[in-house]
């Protein structure tokens, strides 16, 4: 099987790409740059699957950006998928968002985003990317499978995004607020292994894949910082602050709870490693 993928510097294209060399026999990845129309060039018909990966995100959004957001996520995933279906692929893989809910997490109960959750969009990330899942499976036929991928927070060695942001709090910070709560999270090399099963399936449709249980964050940066020889103490104070200050959107993201109903993502919660070992290979 050939597989090309967009965003050849993106942590989770390369991830795939490494895992697959388990199988140099049975898949051939190959890279494509998006950043400017030379892509357009490039011929699509040798390959089986795109995988798109390619985005604009995790950047502080102002509303001057909007242009750029729809352009990156929406148009060129949609040109892409255009081009793929022209030229005889026969899977498009786009790796989408949580954020097409538009929800960050509560600190006073536990959201779940179950089969009758509606999607809602409020940043610039997810609209762009909930309006280009739309567009794109406009487009699927039998000989041409449109796949999404909405995964939570992804987290692995060297991995940016939420995961990292916790990480850096957790080495900087002694003190941290004391919540039950919980969040579907998922190592990269589960994704990846549900990748990979998507693919060799040819299965379409939306996916909301997950590690098999949610995370406690409260026991999770007491493993970040036991593996960085750190010691945190919990505040029920701050969890307080947390609680009744709403401003503190960077914290809720990173504290509060919001899940995958295991009935949503079905039988595709791919667990080829357990959650203590995966957050020691993290770090």
């Amino acid at each position: 099987m050939k597989i090309l993928v967009t965003g050849e510097n993106g942590y989770i294209g390369k991830k795939f790409a490494a895992w697959l060399k388990q199988w140099p026999k049975e898949y051939k990845v190959d890279f494509i740059s998006v950043r400017d129309d030379e892509w357009k060039k490039h011929k699509f018909s040798d390959y089986d699957v795109l995988f798109h990966t390619a985005a604009l995100v995790h950047k502080k959004e102002k509303q001057e950006m909007s242009e750029t957001y729809y352009k990156v996520n929406r148009d060129l995933t949609v040109e892409l998928s255009k081009k793929a279906k022209k030229e005889g692929v026969s899977q498009f893989v786009f790796l989408s968002t949580m954020a097409v809910f538009g929800m960050e997490g509560s600190t006073k109960n536990v959201m779940v985003i179950d089969k009758e959750t509606v999607e809602k969009p409020n940043t610039l990330y997810g609209k762009s990317k909930f309006q280009a899942e739309n567009e794109i499976r406009k487009m699927e036929e039998k000989n041409f499978r449109v796949t999404v991928i909405r995964p939570p927070i992804i987290y692995g060695p060297n991995c940016p995004g939420n995961y990292s942001k916790l990480k850096k709090l957790v080495l900087w910070s002694p003190l941290f607020p004391e919540l039950n709560n919980k969040r579907s999270m998922l190592y990269i090399d589960n994704l990846c292994e549900f990748i990979r099963g998507i693919v060799d399936r040819k299965e379409a449709g939306v996916f909301h894949p997950q590690n098999k249980e949610y995370v406690d964050i409260q026991v999770l940066v007491k493993h970040i910082a036991s593996n960085n020889h750190k010691q945190v103490r919990f505040s029920r104070v701050l969890a307080n602050i947390l609680i009744f200050i709403p401003e503190f959107g960077i914290l809720r993201k990173l504290f509060g709870s919001l899940v995958y109903d295991y009935e949503l993502t079905g039988d595709y919660m791919v667990d080829v490693e357990e959650f203590e070992s995966s957050i020691n290979k993290s770090n």
